[in-house]
């Protein structure tokens, strides 16, 4: 049996140089191990970078010409593009593991030793030079650019404790203690945020992905390191705090660019997976797919406002986060009112707002309105968006008023009528709120028929917020709820002022 046929237990078995090479074992690097079993995966038909949505046809496409082409790859992209997540995956096509000179400091190939000591044990023991074996999960190294990370860190420096532990001089190669670097001998490197570094430690990288040697202090060494450079960085007209300096970015080869989900669908797939929602929430409240594309549409209205900083993007974690916070905020409203199972409400978004205010870097006219007034106006925005998918579109009834389908709603509103919707409502109690409206169980039945009865009751609560944000109707704050009204009552209604205020007048 060839060395390529042999996996797991019997590649462990072998434990000498002699064995190895009985084997017929030949050393490879590490680009053309990964082009290897990349090449295997196109040919089996297996998905490449599993739990990756919305990138089949344009990064992950780039990103797998990269790795055929050996190159040393920077991805590129707003935060929450899963940079990280496909850096990481690339582990999986490396081989399950591979033979190291055994106690080697930087992983020595037992064929191909880069290091005095690996040199020397294999000159003296020749066949019987003891082998270990590294398996893919330890091939991976990962570091996050901060300004505080010192060439030290990456490459190596000299240890003067080492030096005294050893009583040898400083000139002596063996008081070297090695970076990050070059302990990723064989393996894949992953520097995270590659602005953030420091430029006089960036330039400290030319050699090693240029020639793929490490210089350190006044060291004459030659170590042809063997690494898979992973970068990820934000767009560089984003970062103030940093760039990728130019001869560093003509040395990485291919620089593949990321993006956010291009449709509500994608979006979807990737919150549900990544999202933390236990059986016990599940079992209590009645999720419904309108409530699921009101979330994806927050986002997707969040990077087109003018109260957010385009520049530094949404990342898809505002949206997982949203999520979880709807689940939480209609599980706490049943476990309160004692009621088992409940099902969301668009009420229940106000849960949601504590997701977006952290989630968002506002330009300065988003901070004067407050991030608060911003979250309350993406909810708003996401709604508009998402009512003309399941009503018409108020618009259109503007001119001839008497066609309206939300004739009789508008008038029940303009006959001085108004409608507390509490955040705390028992499931009975909201109920009945929303059955006082006439025309509003009409409405959803006409244009969503066959909703099951939470849906029902959900879409006549977002009917009256859709009628607010095409300024049909409405709305003011109370403590722990809303009130819907008539527009113009809504509009010449005061603050409560005590007496002080008016004597003010």
């Amino acid at each position: 049996m060839s060395y390529q046929e042999l996996a797991g237990e019997q590649l462990l078995k072998i434990k000498t140089l002699g064995e190895l090479k009985q084997a017929g074992y030949q050393p490879k690097s590490i680009k053309a191990e990964l082009r290897d079993n990349l090449i295997k995966k196109i040919r089996a038909g297996s998905e490449i970078f599993p739990g990756i949505w919305g990138y089949q046809d344009t990064v992950v496409p780039d990103l797998e010409r990269a790795i055929l082409s050996r190159h040393n790859i920077c991805l590129l992209g707003l935060r929450g593009q899963a940079k990280t997540r496909l850096a990481r995956q690339m582990v999986q096509l490396l081989d399950d593991f591979i033979p190291v000179i055994e106690h080697s400091e930087l992983n020595d190939d037992p064929l191909k030793p880069i290091t005095d000591d690996g040199k020397l044990m294999v000159a003296e023991k020749g066949d019987k030079t003891p082998i270990g074996w590294l398996s893919r999960d330890q091939r991976y190294t990962e570091k996050l650019a901060t300004p505080d990370v010192s060439i030290a860190d990456l490459i190596g420096d000299v240890d003067p404790i080492k030096a005294a532990a050893l009583k040898l001089p400083y000139s002596d190669p063996r008081v070297i203690h090695y970076g990050l670097v070059p302990r990723s001998h064989r393996g894949i490197f992953v520097i995270n945020e590659l602005p953030d570094l420091q430029a006089r430690i960036q330039v400290a990288l030319f050699n090693i992905l240029q020639e793929g040697d490490i210089q350190i202090r006044g060291f004459k060494l030659r170590l042809p390191l063997d690494i898979q450079f992973v970068f990820t960085a934000n767009p560089e007209d984003y970062t103030n705090r940093g760039s990728i300096v130019t001869p560093l970015k003509d040395r990485i080869d291919s620089q593949v660019i990321t993006h956010y989900p291009k449709s509500i669908e994608i979006s979807k797939q990737i919150t549900q997976q990544e999202s933390r929602v236990n059986g016990d929430q599940k079992d209590l409240v009645e999720m419904n797919p309108t409530a699921e594309d009101l979330i994806e549409q927050i986002a997707v209205e969040a990077r087109k406002s003018e109260y957010v900083d385009e520049k530094s993007g949404v990342s898809a974690r505002l949206t997982i986060s949203a999520y979880e916070s709807l689940w939480s905020a209609a599980e706490r409203r049943a476990l309160r009112n004692g009621e088992k199972p409940t099902s969301i409400r668009v009420s229940d978004f106000i849960g949601v707002v504590p997701a977006i205010t952290g989630k968002v870097e506002l330009v300065y006219e988003g901070e004067q309105e407050g991030a608060g007034l911003v979250a309350h106006n993406l909810i708003g925005k996401a709604i508009r968006e998402q009512f003309v998918n399941y009503f018409p579109n108020p618009d259109e009834f503007r001119k001839k008023k008497e066609e309206s389908p939300f004739l009789s709603i508008i008038n029940w509103f303009g006959d001085g009528n108004t409608l507390d919707v509490m955040n705390d409502f028992g499931d009975q109690h909201y109920y009945k709120a929303l059955d006082s409206v006439p025309g509003l169980y009409a409405l959803v039945e006409k244009y969503q028929a066959g909703s099951s009865k939470s849906e029902r009751y959900f879409l006549m609560e977002f009917a009256l917020h859709g009628l607010v944000e095409s300024s049909m109707l409405s709305k003011n704050p109370l403590v722990s709820g809303l009130q819907f009204k008539d527009l113009l009552s809504g509009m010449f209604t005061m603050p409560d002022m005590d007496d002080d205020d008016l004597d003010d007048f």
